[in-house]
């Protein structure tokens, strides 16, 4: 059985590994990111310190968050100044495990044009089910007061106004900010964040050689989403069947 040092080295490593995985992926420039990633079974999350070049990562770099009071656990540097965004998110939804945000250009582009990110196509199908939302525009109280939590807490609103499953969509735009994305896994938060800003780009592009163009068909769209994520799902290899992952079609 895992000692508490074991897990919380576990997380530690993991929210390493997401936050070098996100520079790798051309999503982040400069500190324009972070990631973090939640304890199993405890209210703890290990996330980015704020403000730390990547290249001076480490694990023990990470700092260890209470979920549920934002209290520093352990770690002597600052987290990340997005903490707040993170634990709303972790906070309402159960089944998030770990969380990305960064300002991807593409991503970063819909978010400053307020406008969701439309269902065009099957690779977009493929990964989130029905159009990347948009947040509303935080009023300046809500930014004078507590801005971290409000993005949070409009995120969340966001999803409930909506009725989007957060894991049937597993990101969103804040408008005038960027993108958040969040997954089961350090690895497909990781996953999902790369998608998101493919598909802002495919988007943008198609939406600039055909304006008029509407979504993709529903039946199209469910039958991609259906065929990878659904109960009758048969997309891939089966666990243990030695596939080489989910990679191609």
């Amino acid at each position: 059985m895992s000692t508490r040092a074991d897990e919380i080295d576990a997380i530690r490593t993991e929210a390493l590994e997401a936050n070098r995985a996100i520079v790798a992926a051309g999503l982040v420039l400069l500190t324009w990111g972070n990631a973090s990633v939640r304890h199993p079974s405890k209210p703890i999350m290990a996330i980015k310190p704020s403000g730390v070049s990547y290249d001076a990562l480490s694990a023990e770099k990470m700092v260890l968050v209470s979920i549920e009071t934002g209290e520093v656990l352990e770690g002597t540097l600052r987290p990340s100044s997005d903490t707040e965004t993170h634990r709303a998110l972790y906070q309402t939804f159960p089944d998030i495990r770990a969380v990305i945000h960064t300002h991807s250009p593409h991503a970063v582009a819909w978010a400053q044009a307020h406008r969701e990110i439309p269902i065009l196509g099957t690779t977009h199908a493929d990964h989130f089910r029905s159009a990347i939302p948009v947040t509303r525009q935080l009023t300046a109280d809500e930014v004078d007061d507590a801005y971290e939590a409000n993005t949070g807490t409009v995120i969340v609103e966001t999803f409930r106004r909506g009725d989007i499953d957060p894991n049937a969509v597993p990101g969103v735009l804040v408008a005038s900010h960027g993108p958040f994305a969040w997954g089961s896994s350090a690895a497909a938060a990781v996953e999902n964040a790369i998608v998101l800003e493919a598909v802002a780009g495919m988007a943008a592009e198609t939406v600039a050689v055909a304006p008029e163009i509407a979504r993709a068909p529903t039946y199209l769209t469910e039958k991609h989403w259906l065929r990878k994520h659904g109960t009758d799902a048969y997309y891939g290899q089966a666990r243990g069947a030695g596939g080489a992952g989910d990679g191609g079609h």
